[in-house]
């Protein structure tokens, strides 16, 4: 098997040179390159990257480490993420694990043996006791909040975009208010479902137990939903949902059932994905594309420089109005 030195000769480089045109240096003339790239070519030269690995230190792999990738929140990441990826010259690798233990633990397995680079965590079920035993092998970049931990978190402000949205309910005149979630047990979840009681209890009112829906993640968990609030006695007046598919699940339903948003049931829901738009319901923008290009900057700035401090970032949200909920002062 042809090797660099070989490539050096039969080219007349050095072997500096070569190395600089297989890694595509840029400091090299367009002379020498095509000479390299010309012996390259007749003997059929592989580089050995597990070598190059050992040599770099670096393996140009990241890991992402999400529960599906069939979800729109999960997929919405991708994009910006990629993008950086694609940019810096990375690879990335994807642990699809629904919530398996067994799974999560297998990405943090591959960040100890070094196969990974560094690892984003989009959502997880492992405890953050187990995941920050594997700080020391390399950077890990979460979506939630990892708190004083050393690992780098982009996490969403759940707390104050349901506080925002519970406020423009109320001030619509709205007290009875449900609340679906999508995870019941989970971090995220409980930051929004603790918005939902305190801005209720504020008002002097305390929220029923069948005004919160769990376990609502796609458009049929939406259907059932509205199902399940036609049934009810005291229904509430608008419905905080935990994704635009839930939304749109709820608004479809309705129409069968001819229940129409918003004059019998006021809407917000969270993504603002283009299923929005389409389906015209008020929605907290999370900037999820956005966040994805941060997760994976923050992750790549740990892996060249090691020594960079973790940063806690939690992204900016907007709210975006449209014509799902009704004011009934």
């Amino acid at each position: 098997m042809a090797n660099i030195k070989q490539i050096a000769e039969l080219s007349g480089v050095s072997v500096t040179t070569v190395s600089r045109v297989l890694n595509n240096h840029p400091y090299v003339s367009q002379e020498k390159r095509k000479a390299v790239m010309q012996v390259v070519e007749q003997l059929d030269y592989t580089q050995n990257f597990n070598a190059v690995h050992l040599v770099k230190g670096r393996t140009q792999l990241i890991g992402i480490l999400l529960p599906c990738m069939d979800m729109p929140f999960f997929s919405s990441f991708m994009t910006g993420l990629a993008e950086e990826a694609l940019r810096h010259k990375y690879n990335l690798v994807f642990f699809q694990t629904d919530y398996n233990a067994e799974e999560e633990l297998r990405a943090l397995h591959m960040l100890k043996q070094r196969q990974i680079d560094g690892l984003i965590i989009v959502s997880k079920d492992l405890s953050w006791d187990t995941v920050e035993e594997y700080t020391r092998y390399g950077p890990i970049v979460s979506l939630e909040h990892a708190g004083n931990r050393p690992i780098t978190s982009i996490s969403f402000d759940y707390y104050g975009s349901y506080s925002y949205a519970m406020r423009y309910l109320i001030e619509k005149g709205h007290r009875r208010i449900g609340i679906s979630v999508c995870r019941e047990y989970s971090y995220n979840s409980s930051i929004r479902l603790q918005a939902y009681v305190d801005a209720l209890r504020d008002i002097g009112v305390t929220p029923e137990e069948n005004w919160m829906f769990y376990r609502s993640s796609n458009i049929q968990h939406g259907a059932e939903l509205l199902q399940r609030w036609i049934a009810m006695e005291n229904r509430p007046t608008a419905i905080i949902a935990s994704g635009d598919e839930v939304a749109a699940g709820m608004i479809l339903e309705g129409r069968k059932q001819e229940i129409h948003v918003p004059e019998h049931l006021s809407l917000i829901s969270c993504e603002n994905f283009p299923m929005a738009s389409v389906i015209g319901v008020t929605s907290i923008d999370y900037r999820n594309e956005e966040a994805g290009a941060a997760m994976f900057q923050a992750c790549f700035t740990r892996i060249m420089n090691p020594e960079a401090v973790p940063e806690q970032r939690i992204m900016r949200f907007e709210f975006v109005e449209r014509s799902s909920v009704a004011d009934i002062k």
